[in-house]
């Protein structure tokens, strides 16, 4: 063969392998477009859902989708809060909702018998049915009356003195809004996705003209006054913790001083693990997605990061970034071709298995006290990792293959990743974090943009608040009702001491929040 013929056969087959990786690109493109969106494999855990669900979204067909014939109807049962069980199909109605009997009495001439015409009487009565009947939400208007007083003794000696009631402060003041309509304006925007153009038409129809711009003012000013100095407090307190998650997701901001309306601005999110008691959920509103964001909110934090394979948290000082395995999974997964390659499927599939043998022996260990897991972790789960990372190492592939980039992938993870075994209270994936972007990502799909950089801290504020209060088993709509309420009548509420009694997980806030 000559040199000119070497060539040529080397380009060839060099475009060759280039063209079976650009077919797998584009096959895994197609498919996340159009295929199914959950990662199954041999080992299945509800921590494996992929992040972004298009079913979450799909309104337009709901009711195809979510019917079932076969389904129980709701029964009267008393409800405890708590978890709900993914496997129960039962739909559970609370003893606490109030009962209104409906009598079917006989009237008239219907109340006589048919056969001697005399009058019948009552001897019983029994429960046909249970029908749930919704009532729409209705305004009205709160008018605070003040009483004034006067001393009669005083007024006849010539002097007057008058006493004049004492009135609750606004949560805003010379504003119609109560506690309640801005807590439930954020309520309406932030957990149930609805902007403040659609929420104008719901109040038109209660029979009150709020415009969108009045909306916007009120939200902004509630988290400036009052949400902002909680957020602060609860950073504090986030720090505190030795065990953290970390994310990032894009957002867009129309009017940022010297960028474009197109540019991408982040919410980064940061919170505690669930191991805990005392959840705290932040989300932080930054124009960038610089390395110099984390460092800065995670000033004075000493220990543990979980984060995805983002070079940003790299260099933190005083922390130790641990892995996530879910998104070597996903690279794995993804790496498996649809068509007929056993070889190369067999490959990914094997590397995808390693993930899912290590997923399964944590979730043997949930129950276990913290150290029952540690040690765990050093008889069993890093067996199974070294042996995960040496069949990496040994792993001949294209690199620039889909499994090439598995494999890069996981290796340059090893070392975060092995930090799992580090404390009983880690865990191999970031997915905690994820699930708790993911409510403003679901909102981001809604309202698509923040108008102002005021909007966005607003925003960011305001779902740390919500969240939080949500991981801490509190209705997110009282929770913010009683801030509201109890806030503005409070002296001295930013002060350190009293902020803390707002916090969620307070006992009277825990008591009138539920």
């Amino acid at each position: 063969m000559t040199k000119l013929e070497e060539e040529l056969t080397g380009k060839v087959d060099k475009l060759l392998m280039e063209n079976e990786s650009l077919k797998a690109q584009v096959n895994l493109l197609l498919d996340k477009i159009y295929g199914r969106s959950r990662e199954k494999g041999s080992y299945v855990d509800e921590n494996q859902l992929a992040l972004f669900n298009d079913e979450d979204l799909n309104i337009f067909n709901e009711p195809e989708i979510a019917s079932d014939p076969d389904c129980d109807e709701p029964e009267m049962v008393e409800v405890i809060k708590k978890k709900k069980n993914r496997k129960s199909k039962h739909d559970n109605i609370n003893k606490t909702v109030p009962i209104k009997e409906v009598e079917c009495l006989l009237e008239d001439e219907a109340c006589q018998c048919e056969w001697c015409n005399s009058e019948l009487r009552p001897i019983g009565r029994e429960e046909v049915r249970r029908e749930i009947e919704y009532i729409p939400a209705t305004l009205q208007v709160k008018v605070y009356i003040r009483h004034a007083y006067e001393c009669p003794t005083c007024k006849a000696d010539g002097a007057d003195v008058i006493v004049k009631a004492k009135t609750p402060q606004p949560v805003i003041p010379k504003s119609v809004a109560s506690p309640s309509a801005v807590a439930w304006l954020l309520h309406q925007k932030y957990e149930q996705y609805m902007p403040f153009n659609r929420q104008k038409s719901e109040w038109q129809r209660a029979g009150i003209e709020l415009s969108r711009t009045t909306m916007a003012n009120w939200a902004i000013k509630v988290s400036k006054d009052y949400l902002a100095p909680l957020y602060a407090s609860l950073r504090e307190e986030l720090l505190k913790n030795h065990i953290l998650f970390a994310d990032e997701t894009t957002v867009q901001v129309l009017r940022e001083k010297d960028r474009k309306p197109t540019s991408k601005s982040y919410m980064w999110l940061y919170r505690t693990g669930d191991h805990i008691d005392r959840e705290i959920v932040l989300y932080d509103y930054q124009p960038t997605r610089g390395s110099i964001h984390p460092k800065t909110f995670l000033t004075d934090f000493k220990g543990f990061l979980h984060s995805d394979g983002y070079d940003a948290y790299n260099d933190l000082p005083n922390v130790t970034r641990v892995g996530c395995l879910a998104h070597v999974r996903r690279k794995f997964h993804e790496a498996i071709p649809k068509g007929d390659a056993p070889v190369t499927a067999s490959k990914a599939e094997e590397g995808r298995n390693y993930c899912d043998k290590l997923f399964k022996l944590e979730k043997n260990w949930r129950s276990l006290s913290t150290e029952e897991r540690f040690k765990k972790r050093q008889t069993e789960l890093r067996p199974v990792l070294e042996a995960f990372f040496t069949w990496v190492e040994g792993a001949h592939v294209l690199p620039s293959s889909l499994l090439g980039k598995a494999i890069t992938y996981a290796k340059n993870q090893k070392e975060y990743l092995m930090n799992v075994l580090l404390d009983g209270d880690l865990q191999l994936s970031n997915n905690l974090a994820e699930r708790s972007i993911r409510p403003l990502v679901m909102g981001r799909k809604a309202w698509y943009f923040s108008t102002s950089t005021d909007g966005a801290l607003s925003s960011a504020i305001t779902y740390s608040i919500i969240q939080t209060a949500k991981s801490n088993g509190l209705d997110a709509f009282k929770c913010l009702t009683y801030l509201f309420e109890q806030m503005p009548n409070t002296e001295n509420f930013m002060d350190e001491s009293v902020i803390k009694t707002f916090y969620p997980w307070n006992p009277d806030v825990q008591a009138k929040c539920k």
